[in-house]
């Protein structure tokens, strides 16, 4: 997101002479953090700005890009709309989200589930697998994907469920243990699982456990990507599988970006210095003296000088092969961006409000920016069209994946095509 903005900035063509500015804040997975943070931009009490001696306060805010998980994202969603202020998601998919009467100020660069539920039945159809078990989480993203793949098969027909069993939250074996039960004595070889990598983990070790084999699984894309399920014991039961993908993209210049991140940046906030401290130290391997306690009481541990280089090193961090929600990141920066573009495009007495005025930059309103948000039509530097329909959804396109195993024992993933919705 702060690569994206620093680009838009820097760009001469869109939005020139406007400096866009951001907050982030972090969720830690909790409603309650996203709630707060949400209200804290909508009542206009974020951390106020700094642009220089003349330019101090707290500037409209655009939009919010978020949140994650579905469950959150409904929450916050729901009061955001009431300011009709954008909220544009990366990674919810729940369909309940296409509600516009729900939510009106919603959109999302990640597609909605029910598209994902038409293409993974879209590859049934094309290996002729009729008969198969379903799990599903027991949350929103869950639940949702269930109502889909009933009602869509109820519609199609030719194919059925075999089994249909809810995923519990939190660690009860006994409940997954009854599930996997279930699996082993089906007759259907085939399993979808719409759930969280942390709900595979407890899955799968139950069905190591039973030694349920020959299973051709498949993965929707909240864990299809996931390299914790990758490992010598539970890659001989998973082998094979197809997932749903996020759309992998390409950004141009984000290594650059990131390679430029150094802890004596004065332009970080305290929290921002205290992140990249810790990132630093891991990496490094290494420590920064606390001042004032040079040596008393501290290990003799190599201290961190802040001059290291990130440029020879191997981190994950710096591993941009594989962009998929950092991808539609960067697309729901652009599109707020280019609604504020259009906006300022506006020639007075042919605008779309009252008496064919234009908006105000010095007074601009929420549902201005809604106006020209649901409107947005650009294309990516990568080649993808970024716009959304009535519902705020964007266009369908997933990436196919499937895990191998080759004899060497080192687990494999690879893109084998692609679904378009058109």
């Amino acid at each position: 997101m702060a690569f994206a903005v620093d680009e838009i900035n820097r760009n001469s063509k869109l939005l020139p002479n406007i400096l866009l500015g951001y907050s982030l804040y972090d969720s830690c997975v909790k409603l309650g953090i996203s709630f707060r943070a949400a209200l804290s931009m909508t009542s206009g009490r974020g951390e106020p700005f700094q642009l220089n001696e003349s330019c101090y306060g707290n500037p409209p805010v655009l939009g919010i890009v978020g949140d994650t998980s579905s469950t959150r994202t409904i929450a916050v969603s729901s009061i955001v709309s009431l300011y009709r202020l954008p909220m544009v998601s990366y990674y919810a998919t729940c369909s309940c989200l296409s509600d516009r009467k729900r939510f009106p100020s919603f959109f999302r660069t990640i597609p909605s589930d029910a598209f994902q539920v038409r293409a993974m039945l879209q590859i049934l159809r094309q290996f002729n697998w009729t008969w198969f078990g379903l799990l599903v989480i027991d949350e929103d993203y869950g639940r949702h994907a269930a109502r889909l793949f009933q009602s869509d098969l109820a519609q199609s027909g030719g194919s059925c469920l075999a089994y249909l069993e809810v995923l519990p939250q939190g660690n009860d074996m006994a409940e997954i243990q009854r599930i996997v039960g279930i699996m082993k004595k089906s007759t259907s070889r085939v399993v979808i699982v719409f759930a969280h990598p942390s709900n595979m983990l407890d899955l799968m070790e139950e069905v190591v456990k039973q030694n349920v084999t020959g299973l051709q699984w498949m993965a929707s894309e909240a864990w299809i990507e996931d390299q914790v399920l990758r490992t010598p014991s539970y890659m001989p039961f998973l082998a094979g599988t197809l997932g749903i993908a996020i759309r992998r993209g390409e950004i141009p210049g984000l290594r650059d970006f990131l390679l430029r991140i150094r802890p004596d940046n004065d332009t970080l906030s305290s929290q921002d210095h205290n992140l990249v401290k810790q990132f630093w130290e891991h990496v490094f391997q290494c420590k920064f003296v606390i001042p004032g306690m040079e040596f008393e009481g501290q290990t003799l541990e190599r201290l961190c000088t802040g001059n290291e280089s990130l440029r020879n090193i191997e981190t994950e961090f710096l591993d941009l092969s594989n962009l998929r929600p950092e991808y539609n990141v960067y697309k729901a920066v652009y599109a707020l961006a280019h609604a504020l573009h259009d906006i300022m495009q506006c020639v007075p007495g042919s605008g779309p409000f009252q008496g064919q005025s234009c908006a105000s930059l010095q007074g601009l309103e929420p549902w201005q920016i809604l106006y020209y948000l649901q409107k947005v039509n650009f294309t990516t530097d990568f080649g993808d069209q970024v716009s959304f329909d009535e519902n705020g959804d964007a266009l369908p396109i997933y990436d196919v994946l499937n895990w191998r195993w080759p004899p060497d024992g080192r687990a494999e993933v690879k893109n084998v095509g692609d679904v378009k919705e058109m």
